[in-house]
């Protein structure tokens, strides 16, 4: 059943734009509801119906040590205070998901992101964010990180911090500090896994 009868499109911005939709409740009663979509007003997934992912966030275990991985503490202004977070960003047209992890994590750490493409391919495919505000979707992109931190490639409106974590401060981040809920669960994962075959959870 369509559960609305006109969408209107309220602002104009680059990366996110934010939607009303004229809902209908299952008894037919109509009143407003308000998300916000990165997708030009007509291919919105309320309109197309697919789960293509807009980002991807990145699992970026230490190649000379899996015992420790990659995560940033970035400023994030709706919040007036830094987030414990993976690495992570937006698809550029043209890109698969793997090739955007690989871009990303150079721009904000200056690490080289060699992607893991093993185990079930079901834990690659697109997930959505949260679907009461937005449609939104990401794929979580596996692999190991080697170099050197570098700022060089970071935008001036991000404001990040590169943090190699090992197991014990993961449990206290968790435990202590803002956390954003990819990074959280993702987090879990790594406190049991195994350095030997890190990725074994994927398979």
């Amino acid at each position: 059943m369509k559960k609305y009868t006109k969408i209107h499109k309220l602002s104009d911005n680059r990366f996110l734009n934010l939607f009303k939709l004229d809902a209908l409740t299952d008894s037919g009663r109509p009143f407003d509801y308000f998300f916000v979509s990165r997708r030009k007003a007509e291919n919105i997934k309320l309109l197309t119906g697919d789960s293509a992912a807009e980002g991807v966030v990145i699992y970026p275990v230490l190649r000379e040590d899996p015992e420790k991985i990659v995560m940033i503490r970035q400023y994030r202004y709706p919040l007036g205070d830094y987030l414990y977070e993976l690495p992570a960003g937006l698809i550029d047209a043209g890109e698969t998901p793997d090739m955007a992890a690989v871009r990303e994590m150079k721009e904000e750490t200056g690490l080289t992101f060699e992607v893991c493409a093993d185990g079930d391919e079901a834990y690659r495919r697109p997930f959505f964010m949260g679907a009461g505000f937005t449609d939104e979707s990401c794929n979580a992109v596996f692999g190991y990180a080697s170099g050197t931190v570098s700022r060089d490639a970071m935008e001036d409106t991000e404001s990040i911090q590169v943090l190699t974590v090992d197991k014990k401060e993961a449990q206290r981040i968790l435990r202590e500090e803002k956390v954003s809920i990819r990074a959280a669960y993702l987090l879990i994962n790594f406190l049991h896994s195994d350095r030997k075959d890190p990725f074994a959870f994927l398979k």
